[in-house]
């Protein structure tokens, strides 16, 4: 019997299915019990609830950085853990990731570190000089015009603010040309202002470049702002999995067991009622 392709003949990963999917970790922790999630392709998601409640494994199963334990695990039909090798490695080559502290080498340019996205797909002795060619200079330029920094291409990273920063992270993630963008805490090391427009950086991309987006993220306020689909996670169960408008205070007292609910600004408004960080 002939193979299924690995990934459509777009390269686009269509969808995301969780198949009663559940994480035990060596220790005996429950990461995630049960989930059952489906995520079409274009959805803007944000994934809230306390910290160690399962938000980050969430993410991060979907492109094998942990693996599960039980259940299925689907990206446009192919099973996730059945990948291996050179196709594990093409798969990821189609999810962007993006993580609370940048991972960027600050030494070198915000050019360099987009253009270090190309890297997997390089001939060995081209990534040793640094070899680049014209068309992936462009690219990369024109993925940091994307996020509004084609001003800072050629400046140390080290130079730059922490928005900055993550918005040459985002810009190098676009430079692979990705169906699926994760992001871990993207922006809970930033100001409440850096923070909103890095959100709205996300959503902007989420909208023109028809690209999954699926945020783990601590303050609830933000993902009210800008996501279109909130899941609630509660000790690795999903509680609540819904529009972003239907999100109530009773939702969040589930979610957070009725404990303060984070915010990255002073207060947010739900169904009239107003809470206060």
């Amino acid at each position: 019997m002939n193979r299924p392709p690995l990934l459509p003949k777009n390269g686009a990963l269509d969808m995301i299915e969780f198949k009663d999917v559940s994480k035990t970790y060596p220790n005996g922790t429950k990461g995630l019990k049960h989930v059952n999630l489906k995520i079409e392709q274009g959805e803007f998601l944000a994934i809230i609830g306390l910290s160690g409640a399962g938000k980050s494994t969430l993410v991060h199963t979907i492109n094998r950085m942990i693996d599960i334990t039980e259940g299925t695990l689907t990206v446009d039909g192919v099973d996730v853990m059945s990948l291996k090798g050179r196709e594990l490695r093409r798969f990821r080559r189609k999810i962007g990731m993006i993580f609370q502290h940048f991972n960027l080498v600050t030494r070198s340019t915000a050019i360099k570190n987009v253009l270090s996205a190309n890297v997997p797909d390089m001939p060995w002795y081209k990534t040793l000089f640094g070899y680049y060619s014209k068309e992936q200079k462009v690219r990369a330029l024109e993925a940091l015009d994307k996020v509004h920094i084609l001003d800072k291409a050629y400046s140390r990273c080290d130079e730059l603010s922490g928005g900055q920063k993550q918005r040459v992270a985002l810009a190098r993630t676009l430079d692979q040309n990705p169906s699926i963008i994760l992001a871990d805490e993207p922006v809970a090391s930033l100001d409440p202002i850096i923070a909103d427009v890095v959100m709205s950086d996300f959503a902007r991309i989420n909208k023109e470049m028809n690209i999954t987006i699926f945020i783990n993220i601590h303050h609830v306020d933000l993902a009210l702002k800008y996501a279109t689909r909130v899941i609630g996670i509660r000790a690795g169960e999903i509680v609540y999995d819904g529009p972003t408008k239907d999100v109530t205070q009773e939702v969040l007292n589930l979610v957070y067991m009725g404990k303060e609910v984070p915010v990255a600004g002073e207060k947010i408004e739900i169904e009239g009622m107003v809470i206060e960080q």
